[in-house]
């Protein structure tokens, strides 16, 4: 089997992993990103999860910055997107479009984060499936993927599993948490004589072209019911099946009730990965919890806002990045250590782009430093990360503690 070697390798093409990827690459490492489809963007762009959710707290203060500010402007270079100018002033009046965040295309965005990934130099690696782990006692010290050139072995001094399910994590036999997730159904759709609308729809260059979701009326009675825990293969076929068979269903209605014929409603793209939110994430040396906001954690590498509540505010340990039992591994994104609401809040674009831009500054000091993440000074981490403008506690963007 042929073996590849990396300083920094990257397991994930979502927000988390693009941005891991990006800090590593930029800080002089030779990295390479591994993703199981054809594009970047996870759940944003393959599953059509359209909305990068705020990057302030809803009361006229930013609090993530940085990467997680340079992908959002990214989103929407090659297509349609804005950000509303006066979200200082309106505070926490009115609906959280008037935050700092954006509605995107899901395709213009795959273009401007695949733009950064090239400008940084990072080694892509699409339809690329990572099946196995080699361990070294208790290091990973290499994935294996399965492509197009069979079986090849990618060997790297520091990971970060960018996942979204923990997939390095829990090969290499780290403890993982789950959580339950529900159907949902979103959708590109073709919808003739809509509105857009700032909360829902990508601006009036789409006005007739728009991403939805079914409305609260037309769900189905169980959506609202907790499935697929822990999913299974199986379990994947039948969350596509079951969806699609609720879309369908939709359409027909419409076209029966007569507002609509196939000419003037129909879809235009379908999500091409399943729409979990949380599968797993790791058991952390810290784990965030929900009563957390507002709290001073001392390893704090970055802070995130609660995209539902104004006014909320999270630091982010550097513990909540860092797996049990395996060594060589920094989590991102989805699969930092999170539980019960505190994983609503991390399981998000912002907080991916955030600890993704965290771990992957971390494994380029282990590289430099000839450590592993576990032994890295966190105060080495910290600075590296103000000097590249990440605040990372609320004093320094005016905000106290509770």
């Amino acid at each position: 089997m042929k073996t590849k070697r990396y300083d920094v390798v990257v397991v994930g093409g979502g927000i988390g992993g693009i941005a891991a990827a990006i800090a590593a690459a930029r800080r002089g490492c030779k990295t390479a990103l591994i993703e199981k489809l054809f594009v970047p963007g996870g759940l944003a762009t393959s599953g059509l999860v359209y909305i990068y959710l705020p990057i302030c707290d809803g009361c006229g203060t930013q609090v993530s910055k940085s990467l997680a500010e340079e992908l959002l402007h990214k989103s929407f270079l090659y297509g349609p997107g804005s950000v509303d100018e006066k979200w200082q002033e309106r505070k926490a009046h009115g609906h959280d479009s008037t935050r700092y965040r954006c509605i995107f295309s899901p395709a213009a965005c795959m273009l401007g984060w695949e733009s950064m990934l090239e400008e940084a130099g990072v080694d892509v690696w699409y339809d690329s499936l990572v099946c196995g782990v080699r361990m070294e006692r208790r290091r990973v010290k290499a994935v294996e993927l399965e492509n197009m050139s069979g079986r090849v072995a990618v060997a790297g001094k520091v990971f970060v599993d960018a996942s979204g399910s923990c997939v390095v994590a829990r090969l290499a036999g780290a403890p993982t948490l789950s959580a339950n997730n529900s159907r949902t159904i979103w959708v590109l759709d073709h919808q003739k004589g809509v509105k857009p609308s700032p909360q829902k729809d990508m601006g009036e260059h789409l006005a007739i072209n728009y991403i939805s979701s079914l409305p609260p009326e037309e769900l189905p009675p169980d959506y609202d019911k907790p499935n697929y825990r822990e999913p299974s293969g199986k379990d994947v076929s039948e969350y596509a099946l079951s969806t699609r068979r609720e879309l369908r269903q939709k359409y027909l209605d419409a076209y029966a009730s007569g507002k609509y014929d196939r000419t003037t409603l129909f879809p235009v793209k379908l999500p091409i990965m399943p729409q979990f939110r949380r599968i797993w994430c790791i058991d952390g040396k810290t784990t965030l919890q929900p009563d957390q906001y507002g709290m001073r954690f001392e390893d704090s590498i970055g802070m995130v806002a609660d995209w539902r509540r104004f006014g909320e505010v999270w630091e982010v340990p550097y513990g909540s990045l860092l797996p049990q039992k395996v060594e060589g591994v920094l989590a991102a994104g989805r699969c930092t250590a999170a539980a019960g609401d505190a994983w609503e809040v991390t399981r998000v674009i912002p907080s991916a782009a955030v600890t993704g831009e965290a771990a992957g500054v971390a494994a380029a000091l282990c590289v430099k430093r000839r450590t592993i993440p576990s032994l890295l000074p966190v105060k080495a981490l910290q600075h590296a990360l103000a000097e590249n403008g990440v605040p990372l506690h609320l004093p320094d963007v005016g905000l106290s503690y509770k």
